[in-house]
């Protein structure tokens, strides 16, 4: 420091453990402006410009740019609100990073195609809201036009995938898996065929509130259709007759002995127990860590066929 309280870019590098070339650079972009010229035309800095340099390597060593710098430098915004940006920028980088990190770890376990392994980076990218755009325009291309109880409408719309910051490679997967079966157009087609089902008997004046004893029923069903299968019993042959007797008696009651309804019954599982409604359900499940609901898709066919036989 010279007598006149004024110091060389040499001065402030050791005083700094700045290099003179970032100083000088600093200088050059106005971000640390020079006091004045020495006689042999040097620059020269004062106490503040000591203060300014310290106070950009801080910023630099928290990993700000030069432009929030300058901000701060030239009054524009507080330190603060320049920290809590970059805090804001550094949290999306990391939930990036960490998502990406979840990606490459379904890739080691699943060993998917190259097409899957595209489709797993695009989906785990994907902000909550574009992963929710992704059911939403599915439930809008099921709904529109429709007219829906507008409380079942809003409760399945509500069920948006919430892939978390370090989701687990069956996440990934299912999100995969959800994602390919949402734009599948056949699926796209039976959706909105239920949907179309459903206003239909809205129109007609039918309840459409769930009917516990009715579900408690199918449970029952499925449940011993369960058995039959885990025995190994096919429910077009002459062994599976009683457990076929039990189920129909479980769904018709007094009516459990007519070809008839048990064929009506039949028909309905089939047209509106689509394996894949189920699917869709069970991955959101894992997704947002619902926890895993019991796979019946096969219990369910083989109740079809057992009231067919």
């Amino acid at each position: 420091m010279k007598d006149d309280g004024l110091f060389t870019i040499g001065q402030l590098a050791r005083r700094t453990g700045l290099s003179t070339k970032t100083i000088r650079f600093y200088s050059d972009a106005g971000l640390v402006p020079e006091t004045a010229r020495s006689y042999g035309g040097y620059r020269m800095y004062d106490v503040a410009a000591l203060a300014r340099l310290e106070l950009i390597r801080t910023l630099r060593d928290l990993g700000l740019g030069l432009a929030a710098i300058r901000e701060v430098l030239d009054g524009v915004s507080s330190t603060a609100d320049v920290v809590r940006r970059h805090v804001e920028t550094l949290d999306g980088q990391i939930s990036a990073l960490t998502r990406r990190r979840a990606v490459l770890r379904a890739v080691v376990k699943r060993e998917p195609t190259g097409e899957e392994l595209v489709l797993m980076n695009k989906l785990a990218a994907m902000s909550d809201e574009e992963r929710e755009r992704v059911v939403t325009d599915y439930w809008d291309e099921t709904f529109g036009g429709l007219d829906i109880n507008p409380g079942f409408e809003s409760k399945v719309r509500m069920a948006s995938p919430r892939l978390g910051d370090d989701p687990a490679p069956e996440q990934v997967e299912a999100w995969v898996e959800l994602a390919a079966l949402v734009a599948d157009p056949d699926f796209r087609a039976r959706t909105r065929q239920m949907a179309q089902w459903h206003a239909e008997r809205r129109e007609a004046g039918e309840s459409l509130d769930p009917d516990p004893e009715a579900n408690e029923r199918a449970q029952r069903a499925v449940a011993r259709a369960t058995e039959a299968m885990t025995a190994g019993v096919d429910p077009a042959s002459a062994e599976a007759g009683p457990a076929a007797d039990e189920v129909a008696a479980i769904l018709l009651g007094d009516e459990a002995g007519s070809a008839i309804a048990r064929r009506k019954v039949a028909d309905d599982w089939e047209k509106y127990g689509d394996r894949r409604f189920e699917r869709f359900w069970e991955l959101l499940g894992v997704i947002n860590g619902w926890g895993s609901a019991p796979i019946t898709s096969g219990a369910s066919d083989w109740v079809i066929r057992a009231l067919r036989r």
